[in-house]
């Protein structure tokens, strides 16, 4: 089936190491939208990050912020869905990995992404291209405080360890209700259980009526390898960490040298995008709402 909707990561896959879309970039996904085929940002940013590029990208369309979680037109604002965490599932991983794991720290995003309920400490190890916000307006909150609501998605960080190390403590806990990733940031993304960008993009999918066979999506990130395996054609980048380069179908050049350009600039001159296709793609399950 011809392609009808290009999904694409922004950090470390369309965008350049200095987070700029460009100008070849630019075209090709221009030339992607004139061809008929929607172009839908599919990041852990929330919305708010998401339009700091918007324009130099030309997204005004549906976008996937969270990690899936939280489905939001960039030109109207309607929201499509969101899931979250419920107040006792992430409760009880803070609880069990502090004790596992001293000094670890939380932070509660919610309220559409516009909350962002800080621990105290959390601000003093953090900076403005984590968060794409200044520390100084994170807040700084008691751990109740944090705890207190669902949210859209539970960061969890700790001064010394790694992702990757902080990753095998969580796992090592056993405890349900949650799903978990990292996106190359020095944090982990605690989700609703059952969500990932695959399952946001299987949602909005399902409401276009777009089926996993007409998605090419691209990604970098051990946050991005559900979407690469469930779309029909997946798109690593060059620079990509081992779990994307395992999910996907094959490889592009390296996001300094424009791979997903190069990748869509092929596929225009190769086919020409139908107008309409069958079939509705079925989203995973997942709780919270």
């Amino acid at each position: 089936m011809p392609i009808r909707l290009i999904a694409t990561d922004l950090d470390g896959t369309l965008l350049r190491p200095d987070l700029s879309v460009s100008p070849r970039t630019r075209r090709a996904l221009d030339a992607a939208r004139v061809a008929g085929i929607l172009t839908v940002p599919v990041t852990a940013r929330q919305p708010r990050g998401v339009q700091q590029i918007a324009q130099a990208a030309g997204f005004a369309g549906w976008a996937l912020c969270g990690n899936g979680a939280h489905g939001v037109h960039l030109g109207t604002g309607e929201v499509l869905f969101e899931a979250h965490v419920t107040a006792a599932a992430q409760r009880a991983l803070a609880v069990a990995l502090a004790e596992r794991v001293p000094g670890v720290l939380f932070v509660s995003v919610r309220q559409g992404g516009e909350g962002f309920v800080a621990q105290t400490g959390y601000a003093d190890i953090a900076g403005f291209g984590d968060h794409h916000r200044e520390p100084g307006d994170m807040g700084s909150f008691l751990l109740d405080e944090v705890l207190a609501e669902p949210s859209l998605k539970l960061i969890v960080r700790h001064p010394a360890l790694t992702p990757r190390e902080l990753l095998q403590e969580v796992q090592a806990l056993n405890l349900g209700g949650h799903a978990v990733t990292h996106s190359g940031a020095p944090f982990l993304e605690v989700l609703a259980e059952g969500v990932s960008k695959a399952w946001g993009l299987a949602r909005l999918c399902g409401t276009l009526g777009i089926a996993p066979s007409e998605v090419l999506a691209f990604g970098d990130a051990p946050n991005d390898a559900e979407m690469l395996a469930w779309a029909g054609r997946g798109v690593a980048m060059a620079n990509a960490e081992h779990e994307a380069l395992e999910a996907a179908d094959e490889v592009t050049l390296s996001n300094a040298e424009d791979g997903v350009a190069a990748v869509i600039e092929r596929l225009l001159s190769q086919t020409a995008p139908a107008t309409t296709a069958p079939g509705v793609a079925s989203a995973p399950s997942a709780s919270g709402s």
